[in-house]
């Protein structure tokens, strides 16, 4: 008996030593290789579009006297991209409207994280700046109605949750191109004594828009940004998910309801990438970078009087020729890092003295009205209103990170300079700023800009904010971006 035992256990000994060689073996292979037990990270998109075109008879803002349409010349959408690399998701919104309010945008942006959990702070939503859409945020003598308000938030939400839906496995790549024939400042210096007295009775050292071709010109206020930026992404099989581009330049114009040359650049560019019918549908995107003091008419001679509507189709087609060359150059990668950093800062209001509040509401009682019809009385009105304002309003500052790729997005009708010098200042190999996005604060001169006056200077719901605040907002968002580059 005891000699049957051990024979047993002379058996039983190597074959647990066999086990335990192949244990160890495996916990060896396991420690010298991790990446064969972990997944592959993957890296997906989707896109969508949501019509947010007004019904006929609503007010539609661009100028100092309200308009009200008649006609529809091309439909306006929200147009959404949502990212994911398997850790962070982000959505990059484009809204066919003149300025959208915080609160929708807010809203737009609860409403979408109920329903999918997606971060509030992941949403980049901006609004192209199209003049010919509905009135989303009262200024000057538009009122929003809030019907179309109501509409437009849950119609902005409606696009990233579908866009979501539409999420599949994807590459993403990223160039910048230059489209300099369309892009000229619009702020010029003139000959001594040629500014007219602005609504407040004092004097500029600028003119905003002044006559084309007039001998009195001396020299533009400022530069341009020829920029465009490209983002593109492809489903792995190489059909075209979406292309958002981003490009300093202002607006063209149209007289009816029309998404201006951003709308005609999304329909041009899914027509040069051969992307129309798919199914999911293929979005073009056109985001407005710095365009505060920047529109499309060369003022060293006279303009042509150009056929309606063919001004926004020559930029737009010229834009998207270029979009698509930098698409086809660039190198698109399966993967890379996504993250995102969001704060808030409160800057000084503008508001007007007492005796600046009485001598406007003077000025108004004066009027012939109801609407106010001279520049003095238009900006009467707003001075009154300017000073119901707070002394201090929170602004939303945002940077995102798209690999080695940086934006930066601010609430207001951003100048180039500011634009150049984020740039300038970014950690990223390429860097764009999105304007007029997450909300609307007016218009952002810089300091030295305040100084030469100018309409984009002058005090209303348009243009409220502290002098200094170019430079705080600038640094705010640079310590954003260096951020995200250590990450």
């Amino acid at each position: 008996m005891h000699k049957t035992l051990n024979r047993s256990a002379a058996v039983r000994l190597p074959l647990l030593a066999r086990i335990l060689l192949c244990l160890a073996t495996v916990f060896v292979f396991s420690r010298s290789a991790p990446s064969a037990a972990q997944p592959a990270r993957q890296f997906r998109a989707g896109a969508a579009t949501s019509n947010i075109t007004p019904w006929l008879g609503i007010s539609s803002n661009g100028g100092m006297q309200d308009r009200v349409p008649q006609h529809v010349h091309d439909e306006l959408h929200a147009r959404a991209l949502v990212l994911d690399d398997g850790q962070t998701r982000l959505a990059l919104v484009t809204v066919d409207s003149c300025m959208v309010p915080r609160q929708i945008f807010d809203t737009a942006r609860k409403l979408v994280h109920q329903h999918t959990g997606l971060p509030i702070e992941n949403m980049l939503m901006s609004a192209t700046h199209t003049h010919t859409a509905g009135t989303a945020a009262p200024v000057f003598q538009s009122e929003a109605d809030p019907e179309y308000q109501l509409f437009l938030t849950r119609k902005i939400a409606d696009a990233v949750r579908i866009a979501l839906y539409n999420m599949e496995p994807a590459r993403v790549g990223w160039g910048v191109g230059q489209v300099p024939q369309h892009v000229f400042n619009r702020r010029w210096k003139m000959k001594p004594g040629t500014i007219p007295p602005n609504p407040f009775g004092g004097i500029d050292q600028v003119k905003m828009n002044p006559a084309a071709g007039s001998p009195d010109l001396v020299e533009p206020a400022g530069p341009t940004d020829p920029d465009l930026t490209v983002i593109s992404v492809r489903a792995l099989d190489g059909r075209p998910i979406a292309l958002l581009a981003n490009y300093s330049l202002h607006y063209v114009g149209a007289g009816h309801f029309s998404a201006d040359y951003f709308g005609v650049f999304a329909d041009r560019i899914q027509q040069l990438l051969g992307a129309d019918r798919q199914d999911p549908p293929f979005v073009g995107m056109l985001s407005n970078g710095t365009s505060g003091n920047i529109n499309n008419i060369d003022f060293r001679q006279q303009r042509p009087a150009d056929p309606p509507f063919s001004k926004m189709k020559a930029v737009a087609n010229d834009v998207a020729a270029e979009a698509l060359r930098v698409s086809s150059n660039i190198g698109y990668q399966d993967w890379v890092p996504l993250a995102v950093r969001q704060t808030e800062i409160d800057l000084n209001v503008r508001r007007p003295t007492a005796e600046e509040r009485d001598r406007a509401r003077q000025i108004m009682a004066k009027a012939q009205g109801p609407a106010m019809r001279t520049l003095e009385e238009i900006y009467a009105r707003e001075t009154v209103l300017i000073s119901e304002y707070p002394s201090k309003v929170p602004v939303i500052l945002q940077a995102l990170r798209i690999g080695d790729l940086g934006i930066a997005a601010i609430p207001g009708e951003v100048f180039v300079e500011i634009g150049l010098e984020i740039k300038k200042k970014s950690p990223f190999a390429a860097t764009f700023t999105t304007s007029l996005a997450n909300g609307y604060n007016g218009y952002l001169p810089t300091p030295e800009h305040h100084r030469l006056g100018g309409y984009e200077t002058w005090r209303a719901r348009s243009s409220y904010l502290e002098i200094d605040s170019s430079p705080r907002i600038v640094e705010q968002l640079i310590e954003l971006l260096q951020q995200l580059g250590k990450n």
